[in-house]
């Protein structure tokens, strides 16, 4: 930066384009105009308000009273520790630093004899508000949920954990969209290696763009080729804070009220935030619950397939009669017609997603209704057909994670071709395979099956099956390994 303000601001409004968005300001300031200063700052992301009264009334009125020494070498200096009342500023002396506060939200203030610039904190913008998340819904829990700033989502977390331990390192990601990525976790909880693996592999991050987190989860996962994911994402403060106290790492991208947690092992995709506010007896209701809707995402339509196509002598004679019936008068094999099905299920969906919110759920069941009941009339596909897509799609509607379930939709398509193919033997082939896949997976270094593969008996009190919290006294093994106590409680008993 140059000491000349005049030079300075030719060179901000060509670089810039003369962006009707940006605003220079140029002023006298001292008893007798000596100071010659200027302000830049984009219009819509700083706060009017403060530049008025903070910047500009104190250095252009106020100033005029007070004892400030225009002589002294550095009057820079004295502005800033005697004059301005704001509270963070950051000096700066090169033109990339200058733009990027500038572009984000902050205003720069420029002395004419100076070759620094103070940029002072005034960020304000228009933004969506705390509302109850969308994407995961509880009946008991808070309601609060990310929003599309950084700084209100860091809120929310430090709401809920006030510990000196929760550490916050922030960098800047991508050439052009210049996108704050912050990391938070518990210093002496979180695995350090994994700390610093993740700091590893956000560092090697070089792209001109990160608009949502979507990008860093593509650009850090452990492996690419497979459907099921090894980060997790939610939108739900008190998720990420649990999983932080768990010493994990959460990974918040401004621009995107979806915040990512790694490591992520697959038994956390079947588990909810609301299975720690209801008992023990009950979620583990819900949980037994959710691996059967597993089983029946993705399994019912090839057991179907290949039970009515090359193992009818397994269905009881009444059964069997009664689906040779419905089958009579449909032109299509079995494999045609689950196919045939799911793919219009599949289109109904994502119609219902994309439609207009008021008519979106009403047109996708209206649909469904409409198409299934006249397929099954028109002689297209069976009655025991639609029973079993019904079943299969409310059935993946029951997941937690939106991403997990997604794997189970790609996944099921494949095993009806290999039920259509080699009837049971195909569907077991395809479950072997399935598992050893998953067994090869990691998230940063961490088995994805565990605590089942190795099989860790201390983690299976918070497994399949939820035991009180009194119980719950130890931390994951494999992902605390520094501090794995969380405290001393003991099982609640009556009064004598």
């Amino acid at each position: 930066m140059s000491s000349d303000l005049q030079y300075n601001f030719d060179h901000i409004k060509k670089t810039l384009g003369n962006s009707s968005d940006i605003i220079i300001r140029d002023f006298q300031a001292g008893k007798n105009g000596e100071i010659k200063l200027g302000i830049v700052y984009t219009d819509g992301l700083t706060d009017s308000a403060s530049i008025q009264d903070l910047i500009l009334d104190t250095l252009m009125v106020e100033i005029r009273n007070s004892d400030l020494d225009v002589e002294v070498p550095d009057c820079f200096e004295m502005i800033k520790s005697h004059t301005l009342p704001i509270g963070e500023i950051v000096e700066i002396t090169d033109f990339q630093k200058f733009f990027n506060h500038v572009l984000s939200g902050d205003t720069m203030l420029l002395l004419d004899g100076s070759t620094k610039g103070m940029a002072l904190g005034s960020r304000n913008w228009v933004d969506r508000g705390v509302q109850e998340p969308s994407s995961q819904t509880v009946v008991r829990g808070p309601k609060d949920g990310f929003t599309e700033t950084l700084r209100t989502n860091t809120a929310l977390i430090r709401r809920r954990i006030k510990d000196p331990s929760l550490w916050l390192e922030t960098k800047q990601i991508g050439e052009k969209t210049q996108t704050d990525v912050a990391i938070m976790y518990l210093k002496g909880v979180a695995n350090d290696k994994t700390v610093s693996e993740l700091q590893s592999r956000l560092n090697r991050i070089n792209i001109d763009a990160i608009l949502e987190s979507g990008y860093i989860e593509e650009l850090i996962q452990d492996e690419v080729y497979t459907p099921f994911p090894t980060i997790y994402n939610t939108e739900r403060p008190d998720a990420v804070a649990a999983a932080i106290l768990e010493g994990r790492i959460a990974i918040l991208v401004d621009g995107t009220p979806f915040v990512l947690i790694v490591p992520a092992l697959m038994v956390h995709f079947f588990q909810s935030s609301e299975d720690y506010y209801q008992r023990a007896d009950i979620a583990t209701l819900i949980r037994v619950l959710r691996y059967l809707s597993f089983f029946l995402a993705l399994l019912t339509p090839s057991l179907y397939v290949a039970v009515s196509t090359f193992h009818q002598e397994m269905l009881p004679t009444p059964l069997l009669i009664s689906l040779a019936s419905q089958r009579e008068g449909v032109p299509f094999p079995a494999f045609v017609e689950a196919m045939l099905m799911e793919v219009v299920f599949e289109i109904l969906r994502e119609a219902g997603v994309r439609m207009p919110r008021a008519i979106g759920s009403s047109i996708s069941i209206v649909g469904a209704l409409v198409i299934g009941q006249a397929a099954v009339e028109a002689g297209f596909v069976s009655a025991t057909m639609v029973i079993i897509v019904a079943l299969t799609a409310i059935s993946s509607f029951v997941f937690p994670s939106n991403s997990m379930a997604i794997a189970f939709r790609m996944l099921r398509f494949l095993f009806m071709i290999l039920a259509a193919t080699f009837g049971l033997y195909g569907i077991i082939l395809g479950l072997i395979v399935m598992v050893l896949h998953l067994n090869s997976l990691r998230s940063f270094g961490l088995p994805y099956l565990a605590p089942n593969a190795p099989f860790i008996l201390q983690d299976q009190k918070d497994n399949i099956i939820r035991m009180p919290h009194w119980s719950l006294v130890k931390r994951p093994r494999l992902i605390s390994k520094n501090d794995t106590d969380r405290g001393d409680v003991s099982s609640p008993k009556p009064p004598r």
